[in-house]
């Protein structure tokens, strides 16, 4: 799941993928020791600009040395395309597996089903501050009640919309979800040039707000006995007010069909469109493109006029492996390496969102660019089913599917949501 830099929510159709190709996993076991010197192995995602990301790693292990000086610690920087097969390796593997890992936040359910990560749900509710942790990140390192590692980042996504196209049409900044539709209408037939707003039939993550903003819901449930939601009379409702985005009135279902997130943020910020909903991490390519200087962001707007939509809150985490003989340590690393003073410097250097709510709020302060991804995120957010069926419905495209069957004409928006319904509620079934 993530990335150029900043990038922590674009990567979770990758990441999923990749998770449910990589070889089945064989039950782990604790190691039943917890050794108090020795080297410590850690992984970390890859960053396309790393020495940032390095650099703040670095000071945290320089004061973690200090505090235990027969302790070393190796950091391997690993490529997050291919992150899946080597942690799932390293869960089969004890003996070359490191200590310490960080995860995308869909990974959480499965790889504790895979027996991979340990359970540190003492430590995290005896931290001092794991209590400012935002509900939704808390809830990402959760299982069955139980805590399998600490927050990193956050990201979510919001409204780019062009200011020198809302001024040259006159034209208000949507308030509701049936006014974004309009004045992405308006903006087409005034400039056909221009996609009002770019959206794709492969955009899981942003037609996820359509479908909350409307009162459904993925699944219903919890984690061992879910069941899908998405063909509820609800979750239609914003089936339907996605898929009406689709069309020559506004981005033709013959080139806007096949797109995904990337593909929205990239026709936005090559001038190519008038909205986009873009995450956070979305800022760098955006500034780096033709719509530079000429935009502004917005919180998505809900079903109500003024409402924020519900965003999809995807991050990282960082989790102890069950196989490591130095458990204390590797917990203390772990909250070392996402305590609120390193995420604050995370933000500094990379732009990653902190998970702790009043650190986010000294980065709003900082930066105005992250005030409307702050607001999403206070107004709520919402998460995929923390079962381990996710990675296998994110990976068989069972929503993109569904979208791109609507908006394509072949099915209606009940039929297609019956169908994923039914893909959906297998995928369960076999997860157990």
């Amino acid at each position: 799941m993530k990335l150029p830099v900043r990038l922590a929510v674009l990567f979770t159709a990758m990441a999923a993928a990749a998770t449910a190709c990589a070889p089945q996993t064989s039950g782990n076991s604790s190691s039943g020791k917890d050794e108090k010197t020795g080297t410590l192995r850690v992984w970390l995602f890859q960053e396309v600009n790393n020495k940032p990301k390095e650099q703040v790693v670095d000071a945290v292990l320089a004061d973690f040395r200090k505090a235990h000086a027969d302790t070393k610690v190796t950091v391997e920087y690993i490529p997050v395309e291919t992150r899946a097969q080597r942690i799932k390796a390293a869960f089969n593997d004890p003996a070359s597996a490191p200590d310490v890992i960080e995860y995308g936040n869909t990974d959480t359910a499965g790889y504790v089903k895979d027996g991979g990560l340990e359970d540190v749900t003492e430590e995290f509710d005896a931290w001092d501050e794991a209590k400012d942790a935002d509900p939704t990140a808390r809830q990402s390192v959760t299982v069955d009640g139980k805590v399998y590692g600490a927050p990193y980042f956050v990201g979510v996504r919001a409204l780019y919309y062009r200011t020198d196209v809302f001024e040259e049409l006159d034209l208000e900044v949507p308030r509701s979800m049936a006014e974004l539709a309009s004045t992405a209408k308006k903006v087409r037939a005034a400039r056909p040039d221009l996609y009002g707003i770019a959206v794709g039939g492969a955009y899981t993550y942003g037609a996820m707000p359509f479908i909350w903003a409307n009162g459904g819901a993925l699944a219903t449930g919890k984690a061992g006995s879910y069941a899908s939601a998405i063909d509820s009379a609800a979750a239609q409702k914003g089936i339907k007010a996605y898929t009406s985005l689709f069309g020559d009135d506004n981005c033709p279902a013959a080139k806007c069909a096949g797109m995904g997130g990337n593909d929205t943020v990239t026709a936005f910020a090559s001038g190519k469109a008038a909205m986009a909903i873009g995450g956070d991490f979305s800022h760098q390519a955006v500034e780096a493109g033709k719509a530079k200087g000429k935009y502004a962001v917005v919180p998505l707007p809900g079903v109500e006029p003024g409402s924020i939509a519900p965003a999809f809150a995807g991050g990282n985490n960082i989790g102890v492996l069950k196989s490591t003989s130095h458990r204390t340590l590797a917990v203390d690393l772990m909250k070392r390496l996402a305590s609120k003073e390193t995420q604050g410097e995370l933000f500094d250097a990379m732009g990653f969102l902190p998970t702790f709510t009043d650190v986010r709020r000294q980065a709003a302060a900082k930066e105005p660019f992250v005030k409307p991804f702050v607001d999403t995120l206070a107004a709520g957010t919402e998460f995929v089913p923390a079962s381990p069926a996710w990675a296998q419905i994110d990976s068989s495209l069972v929503l993109p599917t569904m979208f791109q069957e609507v908006v394509s004409g072949k099915k209606d928006v009940g039929a297609a949501a019956g169908d994923a319904a039914r893909k959906m509620n297998e995928a369960f079934g076999s997860a157990g």
